[in-house]
């Protein structure tokens, strides 16, 4: 079986280039949102309630990627995960800012499916009807 030995070789090459150092500074930084490591990671040092998994800095929060201000007259309700059933953990008024950390797609909610996470870690569906985004959120 003479082609066994270059596949081998081939597929050693291809797990060596991506375990190594250069592969690794080219991956992607931000955490993908898992409901599971959310249930079970411990509270943050602060009082803000940080439930999504975006990368934090030094300052607590993460960088946003849009920024916008709410538009809804109703305000905005923060939820702890991308879904209806998700608790609701804060509110923003009518004409409060919000710092976009990304978008996803999530549970549909009154027609739209797009979810934002917040900077602080908190979600927040329907961003069309609700939020003026300035910038486009990178994906989640």
């Amino acid at each position: 079986m003479p082609h066994r030995k270059p596949v081998a070789l081939a597929l050693l090459a291809v797990t060596a280039a991506l375990l190594s150092p250069a592969a690794a500074a080219h991956a992607d930084p931000a955490p993908r949102p898992d409901a599971a490591a959310r249930a079970d990671a411990a509270p943050p040092a602060d009082t803000t309630p940080q439930t999504g998994t975006a990368p934090r800095t030094a300052f607590g929060e993460t960088p946003a990627s849009a920024h916008g201000r709410v538009v809804a007259r109703e305000g905005l309700t923060l939820r702890d995960a991308p879904r209806r059933a998700g608790t609701e953990v804060g509110r923003r008024p009518y004409g409060g800012s919000v710092a976009i950390h990304c978008a996803m797609l999530g549970e549909r909610v009154r027609g739209e499916d797009r979810w934002y996470l917040l900077t602080d870690g908190t979600w927040v569906a329907t961003p069309s009807r609700s939020i003026e985004t300035e910038g486009v959120p990178r994906p989640c």
